[in-house]
């Protein structure tokens, strides 16, 4: 009987936000494992006594990088996590696109504006300001080049912050066609969904914001698919991959494009998919299989991932 734990945030008072993570419990325990959903920064946590972490709902992760990518490196080399720690290092400094748009994937232009360098925003078309590290639109705003001193008040304060931003051209396609997600589970393409625009003009950066309007199914276009496809196949370490979400956007020339690639703690959306839910329950076991099978030689999980200086 594998031990499995299903990381996920600690919600307070509050109900959690992750209404698949019972749902998920659930769906192992009665397949045969002893599973539960854990706070990843319980103390008393035995991250060790697991045949395998799953990073699920770390919601919170965001707001202390530090912590959580020290949290993550000490699990993995307890035990086996998924994803592992070295692509979740990659994955959670969103200058991975550049990585990506080396290796010849499509995906959005950016440019990176850290701390110390100098200002320069767009002068001739609307345009995305967001950290490179954040998670659910946080610190993210739409502007236009009348915005300008506002743009360079949220700059300022992300700076102080010591946030390195990233500007991206306002992808219009998204009030159009939507933005796409291509969730993928051990290894093949569990299901998608489109969501409407989350940046509505004039709203504040440091405003709550919907993080998936008007969610609904989809089917992927075959464009789609090669695109996301292309993406998981130049994450470093990507035979690692547990899961993945790659949320695709329509460029100007109405292809698609990588607006984000989410491998560390993607919402899974099994509310809208319940019948992606065995497939996921069988991917988690048969990833702490493997790990049995190797008498939790945890140290064999791939990890191949290069860290950034």
């Amino acid at each position: 009987m594998p031990r499995i734990a299903l990381a996920t945030y600690d919600p307070g008072t509050e109900p959690s936000k992750d209404g698949d993570l019972p749902v998920l419990v659930r769906a192992l325990r009665e397949a045969g494992a002893e599973a539960e959903a854990r706070h990843w920064d319980d103390p008393d946590a035995d991250w060790g006594g697991y045949d395998l972490v799953v990073i699920r709902s770390t919601w919170d992760y965001s707001w202390r990088a530090e912590e959580f990518g020290a949290w993550v490196e000490r699990v993995g080399k307890a035990t086996r996590i998924a994803n592992p720690a070295g692509i979740v290092r990659w994955n959670t400094d969103k200058r991975y696109l550049g990585d990506l748009a080396a290796a010849g994937v499509p995906t959005v232009p950016t440019r990176y504006l850290a701390p110390g360098e100098p200002v320069g925003l767009p002068t001739d078309h609307e345009y995305v300001i967001k950290p490179t590290s954040g998670a659910g639109a946080r610190f993210a705003a739409r502007y236009t080049p009348a915005e300008h001193e506002t743009a360079v008040r949220q700059l300022a304060r992300m700076h102080a912050e010591g946030f390195t931003a990233m500007v991206q051209p306002y992808v219009r396609g998204i009030d159009v066609s939507g933005e796409r997600a291509l969730q993928f589970f051990g290894g093949r393409l569990l299901h998608a969904s489109r969501k409407g625009a989350v940046l509505a003009p004039g709203t504040p950066y440091d405003a709550d914001k919907v993080a998936h309007p008007d969610l609904e199914p989809w089917q992927p276009t075959d464009a789609e698919l090669a695109v996301a496809e292309r993406a998981l196949a130049a994450v470093p370490g990507a035979a690692g991959l547990l899961y993945a979400r790659v949320d695709l956007v329509d460029g100007e020339d109405g292809r698609p494009r990588v607006m984000e690639l989410e491998l560390v703690e993607p919402n899974l959306f099994l509310f809208l998919h319940p019948d992606s839910l065995p497939r996921v329950t069988e991917a988690i076991l048969a990833a702490a299989a493997r790990d049995q099978a190797a008498g939790g030689d945890h140290a064999a999980a791939p990890d191949q991932a290069a860290g950034r200086d």
